[in-house]
């Protein structure tokens, strides 16, 4: 008598276990949209405030090379001088590039992934 009852309950359990499943899977996705779309969020914002950065950064920047060249009296120097600065520049961030570019974005797509505060 207990077999079958047994028996008779173990269809209801294994629909409840696959239903359990189904929603488990679900809501991995969801919280996998959510992630993605979070990081894809984040990412574009800050590429946003960069862009619009180094656009001033570039009008800055032609605007001290005619003013340095015209206080040395050729227009050509200012701009040049300017160059030399900025590869100086490249040549510091090049060295530092791991330090200062890779790991705080591989920590900020990290954390947005794990939803943690900075």
């Amino acid at each position: 008598m207990e077999q079958v009852a047994i028996q008779q309950d173990e269809p209801g359990l294994f629909e409840k276990a696959g239903e359990y499943a189904e929603t488990q899977l679900l809501l991995l996705k969801y919280k996998a949209v959510d992630t993605g779309a979070e990081v894809a969020a984040s990412l574009i914002t800050r590429l946003t405030v960069v862009i619009l950065l180094a656009t001033f950064l570039l009008i800055l920047n032609i605007g001290i090379a005619l003013w340095i060249g015209h206080l040395l009296g050729y227009t050509y120097y200012g701009f040049f001088i300017v160059a030399a600065f900025y590869a100086l520049v490249a040549l510091l961030v090049y060295s530092f590039r791991h330090q200062w570019i890779k790991e705080p974005i591989n920590n900020l797509i990290v954390r947005k992934i794990l939803k943690q505060k900075p």
